[in-house]
């Protein structure tokens, strides 16, 4: 086994509708399903919100990485990450799909494209994704 980076543990009570803490007491957010899925509408957040919010937070770190490895430190890349519950047709229960939408300015369009699939190729998360959930990836540059 590789050396251990980072972990962390997360504990859920109550599933959809209960809260989500770690074991460390630094984290800790009441999860409400969303009105979609039959919850009540709250500002509380979701599943789905927190793995959005990882994997774009984690893109953007390793697309940033990459950035500034090729010598382009003033370039500031938004990751907008979205994701999805799906139908899942093979079982009849639900599947996760997720889309990124990556702005880079001050680059063209084909270097952009060509930096976010090195950084796709780079994110944990898209690792560990990529070969088990629909990933769309659209690149916004100059």
């Amino acid at each position: 086994m590789e050396k251990v980076l980072y972990e962390t543990t997360v504990i859920s009570k109550g599933g959809r509708n209960g809260k989500v803490f770690s074991e460390d007491n630094t984290f800790y957010l009441d999860i409400e399903a969303p009105k979609e899925l039959g919850g009540k509408g709250t500002t509380e957040s979701n599943p789905e919100q927190l793995f959005a919010a990882g994997y774009a937070a984690c893109f953007n770190s390793a697309l940033m990485l990459i950035l500034k490895q090729s010598g382009h430190n003033d370039i500031h890349p938004e990751v907008r990450g979205t994701a999805m519950l799906l139908n899942d047709k093979t079982d009849g229960g639900v599947k996760l799909a997720a889309e990124l939408e990556v702005h880079i300015e001050g680059l063209e369009q084909s270097v952009a494209e060509a930096f976010v699939e090195k950084a796709h190729n780079y994110c944990p998360y898209s690792k560990a994704l990529k070969n088990s959930i629909d990933i769309e990836l659209s690149v916004i540059g100059d």
